[in-house]
């Protein structure tokens, strides 16, 4: 009679993480990427269609703008959760218990961002610092930026129930607690 050979197991483990300064500063720098490019193509084609019109080539800033809160609040409130650049970085926004967020509180966060760059950028800084790597205009909407981790696990996965279980070493004997009596 041959005794079982353990085989480890290779599980795939999916956890969510506080997203750190630097993956924060990546994802805004890919969108600010995004948001430039629309901007850029506006302001060609008013140059192509009114080479001499000023107006209309100032015009392009603001509509730049709206098209920014758009993108940022619509990405956000959506099922996506984030935006281009946070999708990319395996990153999405949640309320302080990670729950997707509303559209007003997607508007209300965007709308923070003027005061965490209104300090100098120290606002944006704070993700840095803060436990929960929150900004300023984070901790003022009640959001946190996440990341999704996956990683591989291998080995043997621990017993659910009270038992002797081999820990890759040795024989381990796990003792139940002994029931009270009434």
């Amino acid at each position: 009679m041959q005794r079982a050979q353990l085989i480890p197991a290779a599980v795939l483990k999916r956890e969510v993480a506080y997203a750190g300064f630097l993956r924060r500063l990546l994802a805004h720098l890919i969108d600010m990427l995004v948001i430039g490019a629309v901007g850029v193509t506006l302001g060609a084609l008013v140059i192509a269609v009114a080479p001499d019109n000023f107006t209309a080539l100032a015009n392009v800033a603001p509509v730049t703008a709206a098209i920014g809160w758009a993108y940022y609040v619509l990405f956000e409130s959506s099922p996506a959760r984030g935006t281009l650049g946070k999708i990319a970085l395996n990153l999405f926004v949640g309320d302080v218990h990670g729950d997707p967020i509303s559209y007003p509180r997607a508007a209300f966060r965007y709308f923070f961002k003027i005061f965490s760059t209104l300090l100098l950028g120290l606002g944006w800084f704070m993700a840095a610092f803060t436990p929960r790597k929150q900004a300023l205009h984070d901790v003022m909407a009640g959001t946190l930026v996440l990341r999704r981790v996956t990683y591989l696990v291998t080995g043997q996965e621990p017993p659910s129930e009270p038992g002797d279980y081999w820990d890759g070493g040795r024989w381990v004997a796990s003792v139940r607690p002994a029931e009270r009596s009434s």
